[in-house]
């Protein structure tokens, strides 16, 4: 799992998951930045989407930023990842939905 240790929803998901009997392996963007390649790889997984355009960052940015390529943005403002991203096995899921929870059997 990917996103923010200070972000509610992460924490939420994370004791969620472990609740229901996942072990979660927890990056915390911020802290242990992605590479380059990382990020590239992240958004080969999940597109365009990974970037938050909901987000307090993305309001907060200037035109030009917002005009930069999703590895830009993202490389430039970790904050910006619409989160939590969770990898596991072949799935690649954004957000802590409950079409995320249902895909992981976690109840709603």
């Amino acid at each position: 799992m990917y996103g923010l240790a200070h972000c509610s929803t992460c924490q939420k998901a994370q004791a969620a998951l472990q609740a229901a009997g996942w072990q979660v392996d927890f990056r915390d963007v911020a802290k242990a930045p992605l590479d380059g390649d990382e990020w590239q790889r992240m958004i080969a997984e999940f597109g365009e989407k990974l970037v938050n355009r909901a987000s307090l960052t993305w309001r907060a940015m200037s035109d030009e930023e917002r005009g930069g390529t999703p590895l830009q943005m993202l490389s430039a403002k970790p904050s910006l990842m619409k989160r939590p991203a969770i990898v596991e096995s072949d799935q690649r899921l954004l957000g802590w939905t409950a079409n995320v929870k249902r895909a992981l059997g976690v109840a709603a």
